[in-house]
């Protein structure tokens, strides 16, 4: 019988590493409060890709979460220029 392996995110089951789990919690977090905030505001896609000095294209693949596209500090760009205040915890691996 094999024992199943938990992970605490899905992104620590399907990375290869878990530096790369890592990158991909802090951008799929980012990019999905910038997709609340946008929805909770009520902007278009056109009115929120002006704020965050972005094409409409390139705010439509954040809306439909295409996190391959983004790195963290595009992303934290974003998050900034639409007013939100970016706050990173670090500490030390469990």
């Amino acid at each position: 019988m094999s024992k199943k392996q938990q992970f605490v995110s899905v992104w620590d089951a399907i990375e290869d590493t878990p530096t790369e789990a890592e990158n991909m919690k802090l951008r799929s977090t980012l990019m999905m409060t910038l997709k609340n905030h946008i929805v909770s505001t009520g902007l278009s896609q056109v009115e929120a890709a002006k704020l965050l000095s972005v094409t409409q294209p390139r705010l439509s693949d954040l809306m439909r979460g295409k996190i391959n596209l983004f790195a963290i500090d595009t992303l934290v760009n974003m998050a900034a220029a639409a007013g939100l205040f970016v706050e990173i915890n670090v500490r030390k691996a469990a």
